[in-house]
């Protein structure tokens, strides 16, 4: 298999798209957003300033739109039959006009699109495709949004996958954080070895990343000490001490899709303190647990979480919602927030990440993926969450 994905099921992805686009009477479709680009064909590209875009009409005709230098690559590693270039960007004729002239030829007039043009990446700018087609662009990012958010067996499991990964990095970098070394040693120690590991036992028929060096990677983005109570810091080659804590992150993606694996540590014996708030991170977490299941609404499980703070007088150390969706990017809807009213479904992937932040001591938080199943949710990352697991000797 040369993406993850078995060819029958972006097939059916892409045969669900259309069905849309006939509903709304469209002549077809055009992508320009690598991950959406991705979902439906499993084609991975290094999104440039070099405008990249796939196509359909509503027969199914199906056209990828690339750099010239690409098109020798696209032919070898993918099943496009149709592949159509432009020589350079900006070049002496803009990509988009020539882009029009394509959908021309396809028959593609009125179209639906995730946006009316190539997003503004790395200095990218250039027409809409409204202008060049010289109609309205139906908008799609919602509706396949609304596919992307229950995932199918194939894709747990690459999460899960994944996953597996994430928990070896994050032995590894528990092994290597001591006293005395920097946060840059232990993560490039522990996510250079993760991956030859990762690399080695997935061999070569694994593939779809971006450089020969990706893989597995566990660090802390400078979430050490004091620091650890920003949610969203980052690095500083930082020494560790004794007395710190830590917030770990992880990641392995596989084929593109992405777990969440993220440890709260403690260097030294803890305080009495550490282990209050620890203890009560982990509970928030629970709580986080059992109420994420199918029919509750997202804003249910961070309401949930949200009332156990205030039952405990933790309000002062509340930062952030419980999680938010996850697959073939970082972060995706819906949000475990007490404003998003989705609906839970089972299939839909989450990561499970209440935090307890004290500004003078440091933040505490886990991060689990689960996947939400007919009664419940199955945890894909398997790794300890107790203090003494997670407490590194000085």
């Amino acid at each position: 298999m040369k993406s993850g994905i078995h060819p029958d099921e972006l097939s059916a992805r892409r045969t669900r798209l259309l069905e849309h686009i006939a509903e709304q009477k469209l002549d077809g479709y055009v992508l320009f957003d690598e991950k959406y680009i991705q979902y439906f064909t499993s084609f991975g590209f290094l999104a440039t300033e070099r405008p990249v875009a796939f196509a359909g009409s509503a027969s199914g005709e199906l056209v990828v739109f690339v750099p010239e230098f690409e098109v020798e690559r696209v032919r070898e590693e993918t099943d496009f039959e149709h592949v159509e270039s432009y020589p350079e960007y900006p070049g002496r004729e803009h990509p988009m006009l020539i882009l029009a002239r394509v959908l021309e030829g396809l028959g593609l007039r009125r179209v639906g699109a995730e946006s009316d043009g190539y997003p503004g990446i790395l200095g990218y700018a250039g027409p809409a495709l409204s202008e060049v087609t010289g109609n309205p662009v139906a908008p799609l990012a919602p509706f396949i949004e609304s596919l992307m958010v229950r995932k199918s067996p194939a894709e747990v499991e690459l999460i899960r996958e994944s996953a597996r990964w994430c928990e070896h990095a994050h032995r590894l970098l528990q092994e290597y954080s001591r006293p005395g070394t920097t946060e840059a040693e232990a993560s490039l120690r522990a996510g250079h070895e993760a991956t030859l590991a990762m690399l080695a036992a997935l061999g070569p028929r694994f593939g779809g990343q971006q450089g020969s060096q990706d893989g597995a990677s566990a660090g802390y983005r400078g979430q050490i000490g004091r620091r650890s109570s920003w949610a969203h810091a980052i690095a500083h080659n930082i020494e560790f001490q004794l007395g710190d804590v830590l917030v770990t992150e992880t990641s392995a993606p596989i084929w593109g899709y992405n777990a969440e694996l993220e440890r709260a540590m403690v260097i030294g014996p803890p305080t009495d303190e550490m282990r209050r708030l620890f203890a009560h991170m982990v509970a928030a977490q629970e709580t986080a647990f059992e109420a994420l299941r199918p029919g509750v609404t997202c804003a249910d499980v961070d309401d949930a979480v949200l009332d156990y703070f205030a039952a405990n007088n933790l309000m002062p150390y509340w930062r952030q919602h419980v999680g938010h969706a996850i697959g073939l990017r970082n972060h995706e809807p819906p949000f475990l927030d007490t404003g998003d009213h989705t609906r839970v479904e089972e299939g839909m992937v989450f990561t499970i990440e209440p935090g307890v932040y004290s500004s003078e001591l440091g933040g505490f938080r886990h991060s689990d993926t689960v996947v939400v199943t007919a009664d419940g949710i199955e945890i894909l990352t398997d790794y300890p969450r107790d203090l003494a697991s997670l407490t590194i000797e000085g």
